[in-house]
């Protein structure tokens, strides 16, 4: 298993077709890659006791939930995740949440979407790798 800070955290909600993130203030939080079969990391978030009716809410409704997560520092990329709500605990006057769930790969689909569009638009062959190859080195 590998620990690392859980530097922000965001519910990720799909509303009307569309995906609206609400960003939860953290105290403290950490998250595990558990580096088992199923890929799974636990994330657990410590933070004020007002967030309790947003997750007790999210759990009455449905315990999957998408999140949206910096690991270690702001400047990291986030990382997607379909999780688990699998609890909300009580303490003083904080709570901390615990959720488990597996990453996205986002990256795949980036992939995939730049070069269907590139070849969409008519790259192919040693033209479509040179620009393909150009794309990646710029991003």
């Amino acid at each position: 298993m590998k620990t690392f800070k859980l530097h922000s955290l965001e519910i990720v909600e799909n509303k009307d077709d569309d995906f609206v993130q609400h960003e939860i203030p953290l105290l403290d939080g950490l998250i595990i890659n558990r580096e088992d079969e199923q890929n799974r990391w636990v994330i657990e978030a410590f933070m004020e006791k007002d967030n309790f009716e947003v997750f007790h809410n999210l759990k009455e409704i449905d315990d999957t939930v998408m999140l949206q997560v910096k690991i270690t520092k702001e400047s990291n990329t986030p990382a997607t995740f379909i999780t688990s709500l699998l609890s909300i605990n009580e303490i003083g006057d904080r709570i901390n949440v615990i959720f488990m769930g597996t990453i996205v790969d986002q990256r795949k689909d980036i992939v995939k979407d730049m070069l269907k569009k590139l070849i969409e638009e008519g790259y192919q062959g040693e033209s479509l790798y040179k620009k393909f190859k150009e794309l990646i080195e710029e991003g």
